[in-house]
């Protein structure tokens, strides 16, 4: 191994094959569907587009590394691998699962992901030079942020850096399941990646794309109407294109647009934000016609919680999430794994479904918190700052 600028060694990793043949693929996955696992990246582009354009797929398994040319053959035969029984090992595989499935139609039947899983063992979900560094203590290859990952030919820079990105899963798996099982927290671990794969499959209601405009999300009544009908003609749009939703028409626009209300090209073209191409002709039409039927539509609910908190139990809330933090740092799991504020907030309204009334978070901290509200335990500082959970002398009759 060559060394680093602090003298950690960097990552020397074998060639990988390059697979740009229908013939080349089908070899791969037979492979793949006798494996008990292997390891999965992807390289993917949506700057410019509405759907990511996958560039690149990263492959490792035993000893074999292989880059896959999605821009010269369909991707449509890796369903057979991601579909059979081996674990599909990735890391932070959110968006990588979504790419995936648009290519495949398909999402891993069993996954692992190994940002998740060490979130339970230490760390704050790390990046995947992090936990390379801390299991093997070695560097991986630094890639260019910038890298044009649709530009071919790839360089040899660049196919080592993507293939550095599967190199070590497969080992880290291993260890992080060894560390997981002795943690007594391996099925925790499951059931995350489990709910993270359910979530692969992306589907974008364009009635809710006003929400996700930070401007619009406090707007109310006939103005909501309308940055909920415009947000949601501009995400058809946007899809139709295949561009960026912004290119068809900013936040900025839709938020005056929605404030002014306007009935005229004249009157849209005033407002901040739009531009000539924006007021005239049928795209002028189009948004004129998405204002008139949001005066017509019924308001939509504000953005927020479903669920709506007991004032009472307002102050409860903050005293629950510093211990809630207390004890995930005792624990050394991530916060955010074991309870949001927003999950705590859930459970005490008694919202159904609520996150910690479910599986490994209810009896970690769920019951926990319950007999807390209901006066069965109380929170008290053990004398060197720390919250103590106890339970509650009941008072005698």
């Amino acid at each position: 191994m060559s060394r680093g600028t602090d003298d950690r060694p960097q990552a020397e990793l074998p060639e990988a094959r390059w697979v740009d043949t229908d013939a080349g693929l089908a070899e791969i996955v037979a492979e793949l569907v006798e494996q008990p696992a292997f390891g999965v990246d992807t390289e993917f582009h949506r700057e410019k587009t509405y759907y990511p354009q996958l560039a690149l797929v990263q492959l490792s398994w035993n000893d074999e590394r292989a880059l896959v040319d999605p821009l010269a053959i369909s991707l449509e035969p890796f369903a057979a691998a991601l579909t059979s029984p081996a674990t599909v090992v990735m890391h932070a595989a959110s968006q990588d699962l979504e790419v995936l499935h648009r290519a495949c139609g398909v999402l891993p039947r069993d996954l692992f992901d190994t940002q998740l899983a060490a979130s339970f063992v230490g760390h704050s979900l790390p990046a995947l030079s992090a936990l390379v560094d801390r299991f093997y203590g070695v560097h991986l290859p630094k890639g260019d942020r910038l890298t044009d990952w649709l530009r071919r030919p790839l360089n040899e820079d660049q196919r080592t850096y993507a293939a550095s990105d599967v190199e070590f899963l497969l080992g880290l798996q291993a260890k992080l399941t060894a560390e997981l099982e002795e943690r007594g927290r391996l099925q925790w671990a499951l059931d995350e990646c489990e709910a993270l794969r359910q979530k692969g499959q992306v589907i974008r209601d364009p009635e809710d794309a006003w929400l996700r405009i930070k401007e619009a999300r406090s707007l109310r009544g006939e103005t909501a109407a309308v940055a909920q009908a415009l947000a949601a003609w501009r995400e058809r749009r946007a899809a139709e294109l295949d561009q960026p939703v912004r290119f068809v028409l900013s936040d900025l626009a839709i938020v005056g647009i929605a404030q002014r209300r306007p009935k005229t090209a004249a009157d849209l073209g005033r407002i901040r934000g739009v531009d000539e191409r924006h007021a005239k002709g049928k795209i002028g039409e189009a948004v004129l016609a998405a204002v008139a039927e949001g005066r017509e539509q019924e308001p939509p609910k504000a953005s927020g919680p479903s669920h709506e908190l007991d004032r009472k139990l307002r102050p409860a809330v903050a005293l629950v999430a510093a211990w809630v933090s207390q004890l995930s740092r005792d624990l050394e799991i991530e916060t955010s794994m074991v309870a949001t504020r927003n999950d705590i907030e859930a459970l005490l309204a008694g919202a159904p479904g609520a996150r910690l009334t479910k599986g490994w978070r209810a009896e970690l901290v769920g019951e926990r918190i319950r007999r807390l509200v209901e006066g069965e335990a109380a929170l008290a500082f053990d004398g060197k700052g720390n919250l103590l959970l106890e339970d509650r002398a009941k008072p005698s009759d």
